[in-house]
């Protein structure tokens, strides 16, 4: 049926109150915030109403009662004072009998209902109807675990918050509302949400990488793809994890963010949502080879638990880890989902010279210049990494030379451990970027400054450590010279 009004706020008035002389209240400024981002994504102003004056005396069904059944979406700003409202759990359940007589609170996989949370709340004091909805979180936590509020008062940063979580919010909405849209002017088929037809999951994370997770859940609904879970994960188990693995069934890729805090630990569980959900994502994995799955984390990340700096050293060796930059991942994230075909056999050429591969940083082009001459004079092509264009083109490249080189040489000279570290983690994945031969030998120079430290960082069975020229003349002399191509 047709709806008068596109969308209720349901908040309790308290919330409304300005902080300071002179502005106007938080529910005031989302109110006009969301209609003016839905006008500019829908080309149409939205019909936003909310209770300016309503009362604790006002007759409730004279009101707001009569009107929902014409409202399309509800949207329920929580906070301490609406969990405790009477008035405004009422609003909330009235809606949802409304919408029981024009079509039900859920259409297709979504929620008439948005669930926006100003000040937290625990989970378990949200009303039922709401209580598994993912929602809105327009806070965040500092380092201390208090909340701050997307709110201007709290400065440039909290206001900038405040935008890119509506923006999320109002493109939900928007889709909402068309498929309302359509449905109303009786499509046969509702305006699917995802064309590309490809369903991903995209783990729940620590409050310190929420806004990373936010990104790629925005870019990829841009894309049109299907994100879940949809619904917030059961706070126990073993529901949580049927409920992960059901969601897990549907997706092709997993991704996963990892930050400096550990977690929350189910009910019932040892270990928190954040490792529970890699390792059912790993097992999963294995049991359907096309699985994909992708592990984050920043780079230079400083656990602040004990518990999280075991669970990053066990995740070292884990060949799906990635510490990149948020930029670089989102591009790999869309190299997974649209993967280049694999190099044929006119690509990987068999005859000319051997191609050594020699990876290093760009601070290091001039430290390397001799040990390039030596290779090169040694009868061998010497490739080297590309550092100019954008991050796309580079790391192309970078996967490319992976593919076709015969030798692989990490100079590690004037960089960190997270730097070489991904460096090693690129090899590990050398067949997920399309090769299809093994390499004749892998090896790490270990160039100045000369460190014990240095060395513990270079101290692995994946490669040979070479930490002078007469290393490297072995390293050759066993590994390269005479060497045969595998075929």
């Amino acid at each position: 049926m047709g709806f008068e009004d596109d969308i209720f706020i349901s908040y309790a008035h308290i919330d409304n109150h300005p902080l300071t002389d002179g502005q106007e209240g938080w529910i005031s400024d989302f109110h006009r915030a969301l209609e003016i981002r839905l006008a500019q994504l829908r080309g149409e102003t939205p019909k936003i109403w909310r209770d300016l004056k309503l009362q604790g005396n006002d007759y409730f069904g004279d009101t707001i009662l009569e009107r929902f059944p014409k409202v399309a979406l509800l949207v329920s700003v929580l906070s301490p004072r609406y969990v405790k409202s009477e008035w405004c759990v009422k609003e909330l359940r009235e809606f949802c009998t409304a919408a029981a007589t024009t079509g039900g609170v859920r259409v297709a996989d979504k929620s008439r209902i948005f669930k926006v949370i100003k000040t937290p709340v625990e989970r378990k004091q949200h009303p039922l109807e709401v209580q598994e909805l993912l929602g809105y979180e327009f806070y965040q936590l500092d380092q201390s675990g208090r909340a701050i509020e997307f709110n201007k008062i709290f400065g440039a940063e909290a206001e900038r918050n405040f935008w890119k979580k509506l923006d999320d919010l109002a493109h939900e909405i928007r889709q909402m509302l068309d498929k309302l849209s359509s449905h109303d002017n009786g499509a046969n088929e509702q305006t699917p949400i995802a064309p590309t037809g490809t369903t991903i999951y995209l783990a729940e994370t620590t409050s310190d990488v929420v806004e990373e997770r936010d990104k790629i859940k925005r870019e990829l609904q841009q894309r049109g793809y299907i994100v879940v879970p949809e619904q917030s994960l059961p706070p126990y188990y073993p529901d949580f994890e049927q409920v992960v693995r059901e969601n897990l069934e549907r997706c092709k890729l997993s991704i996963h963010l990892i930050g400096a805090r550990y977690g929350i630990v189910p009910e019932g569980a040892e270990r928190s949502l954040v490792v529970l959900q890699n390792e059912l994502a790993a097992q999963h994995s294995q049991n359907s080879p096309e699985f994909l799955r992708l592990v984050w984390m920043p780079v230079g990340l400083q656990p602040q638990e004990t518990r999280q700096e075991e669970f990053i050293t066990s995740l070292q060796s884990d060949a799906n880890l990635l510490q990149t930059s948020l930029e670089e991942f989102k591009t790999i994230i869309k190299d997974k989902l649209n993967p280049t075909p694999q190099p044929t056999k006119d690509i990987i050429a068999e005859d000319g010279p051997l191609r050594v591969y020699l990876i290093c940083d760009q601070r290091d082009r001039e430290a390397i210049a001799p040990f390039d001459d030596y290779l090169y004079d040694q009868g061998f092509e010497v490739i080297l990494p590309l550092f100019e264009g954008d991050e796309a083109q580079v790391r192309q490249y970078h996967q490319e030379q992976l593919q076709v080189c015969d030798v692989v040489i990490i100079y590690c000279g004037d960089v960190n451990e997270p730097w070489l570290q991904i460096k090693l983690g690129d090899l590990r994945k050398v067949y997920g970027y399309g090769r299809s031969k093994p390499m004749l030998a892998k090896g790490i120079y270990m160039g100045e400054p000369r460190t014990e430290q240095k060395r513990r960082w270079c101290r692995t069975r994946e490669a040979q450590l070479i930490q002078n020229v007469n290393d490297l003349e072995l390293f050759v002399a066993q590994h390269i010279r005479g060497g045969q191509r595998y075929g």
